[in-house]
């Protein structure tokens, strides 16, 4: 029987948070009666900088069971930076480990499934939603804009997943060589190569508090994923601009024409639009170039991602 660490990022999830570790207690408890998985295994809750009581809880649950640890983030870093802080803490003591939210959305049931196919000889099992009816007509559309767009910038993405899957011990050490600071761990981990298998679930509403990640957190994790696997945005500026300079060319010889024909007439309204499209296209362009410039920049100071200030851990 192997050991298995289930991973679980929190930030400010006071309103759900005791059900969620009733759940997944209940969960472990079963699993270990049914011989799935080590007597020793456990939960880690991970903290991100919450500002309400969610560290007051998971003190207070660590206390009330064995299979409970915890660690707290000395900031809020963000999702992927919380989720990676929980996985390479359990690296070293469990055989693989699941990462999932702690809202509870994913489908906790469809863990065993994951725990067969481990056993079968995947290394990294992802959970993937086979529809998004919980979802609102934005967020469903948006979402399938998301990842056919990645698929165009040439990211390499898993459709309808998110953070819900299984890594075993040596992927989880490979992911802590992986030492960009821009974290997009849903392309990060479906390039690393590894026999990977995959459960499909439906995902459920949230039964308490609110979703962390807002339209503009998910356009940031868009960009981030994007800027930090492609450098293809750039290569489409080339063109672009290669296609601005036809057109010029173009319409230079097309002026030509019309001098020596008599056709000319004054354009005070398309040369100021000529004028603003250009200029847009040039700003456009260099904010791309800058976004990079920036990741470089970022990269370069090499600053720690976390920081953990308290860890509660059963010996």
């Amino acid at each position: 029987m192997y050991k298995l660490a289930i991973v679980v990022p929190c930030y400010n999830e006071e309103a759900i948070l005791k059900q969620t570790t009733e759940v997944l207690l209940n969960l472990l408890e079963e699993l270990i009666d049914r011989a799935k998985i080590n007597p020793d295994s456990y939960i880690l809750f991970v903290n991100d900088g919450s500002r309400d009581d969610t560290w007051d809880i998971l003190c207070r649950e660590h206390d009330l069971s064995k299979n409970i640890n915890a660690i707290s983030l000395a900031a809020n870093v963000g999702h992927q930076n919380a989720l990676l802080a929980g996985l390479e803490s359990v690296m070293d003591d469990c055989d693989f480990a699941i990462s999932l939210d702690a809202d509870l959305q994913d489908d906790i049931s469809v863990i065993e499934e994951m725990i067969d196919k481990y056993n079968a000889g995947a290394d990294i099992v992802y959970g993937v939603r086979n529809d998004r009816q919980t979802d609102s007509f934005f967020k469903r559309s948006s979402a399938k804009l998301f990842y056919k767009f990645m698929s165009a910038m040439g990211v390499k993405t898993i459709e309808n997943h998110a953070d819900f899957r299984l890594m075993s011990a040596r992927v989880l050490k490979q992911l802590s060589q992986y030492n960009e600071r821009n974290l997009f761990l849903r392309g990060i981990i479906p390039s690393m190569g590894y026999k990977t298998d995959r459960v499909y679930y439906s995902r459920k509403k949230r039964t308490g508090g609110k979703s962390k990640y807002s339209l503009g957190k998910m356009i940031k994790l868009a960009g981030n994923g994007i800027t930090s696997f492609t450098i293809r945005p750039i290569t489409l500026i080339t063109a672009l601009g290669f296609i601005i300079m036809l057109l010029a060319l173009a319409a230079f010889l097309y002026t030509l024409i019309s001098y020596f024909t008599g056709n000319t007439e004054p354009g005070w309204s398309s040369l100021m639009i000529s004028i603003w499209f250009l200029g847009g296209v040039q700003l456009f362009s260099i904010g791309i170039v800058g976004q990079y410039v920036g990741k470089a920049y970022f990269e370069a100071k090499q600053r720690p991602r976390y920081d953990i200030i308290e860890n509660l851990k059963h010996k």
